[in-house]
């Protein structure tokens, strides 16, 4: 366990050891987790730049696996540099939305389910939820560049195939990976148990969908 509850720990700022739980999150949610449930001013504000780091880095994670990414680099105007400053606003962006409409969903579900928590902790809870997402930009984005070069950003080339296919895997068991943690996240937070977890998780997922579902017949 990265953060135990001891004594050294308690003797760090709150902004240190909010740091110290992006890592820890990865490999032992719980009490992560658990700290959330902390409603002291001081350490709810340090929360705040580490979940927009991640939900930065989970937003480019995102927008890099789309079609799109895919083929930035058969547009003339684009380069490197090019490439790397669109990751940075479409990912910003895609993780911001994402960051409230899921925080939203999680908020509403909860609160079918007795919850009497606030908007805040739900997106919190969202948020280090992301850490999974996050970290597969780290890892995967390096293996593709090494492997490929610019072809990740081109059309056809090298880069479809095998090769392709099993670096979208473990994309997806990147998700899957931050989709267990923020059932951990609910059920560590709320105290309750896994069912009741899960049912708010999903009467969140069902709203997120009816919204989804409507914008996309206008």
């Amino acid at each position: 366990m990265l953060l135990d509850a001891t004594e050294d720990e308690r003797e760090l700022s709150p902004d240190r050891a909010w740091w110290l739980r992006v890592p820890a999150v990865l490999v032992s949610p719980r009490p992560v987790f658990f700290a959330l449930r902390d409603d002291d001013p001081d350490d709810v504000a340090a929360r705040s730049e580490p979940v927009l780091l991640l939900v930065l880095l989970a937003g480019i994670a995102a927008v890099l696996a789309t079609p799109t990414a895919g083929a930035l680099m058969d547009k003339p105007d684009y380069d490197a540099v090019l490439v790397a400053v669109w990751a940075f606003v479409a990912g910003g962006i895609y993780g911001a939305v994402g960051y409230v409409l899921f925080g939203f969903a999680l908020w509403f579900g909860a609160r079918l389910l007795g919850s009497l928590g606030d908007f805040r902790r739900e997106r919190q809870i969202v948020g280090f939820a992301l850490a999974p997402l996050a970290l597969s930009l780290l890892v995967l984005l390096p293996v593709r560049l090494a492997l490929y070069g610019g072809d990740t950003f081109r059309a056809g080339g090298p880069d479809e195939g095998t090769g392709e296919t099993a670096l979208l895997v473990a994309q997806l068991v990147f998700a899957a990976w931050s989709a267990a943690l923020l059932a951990v996240g609910v059920k560590v937070v709320h105290g309750w148990s896994w069912l009741r977890s899960l049912a708010a998780i999903a009467a969140g997922a069902a709203l997120l969908g009816a919204v989804v579902g409507v914008f996309a017949t206008v």
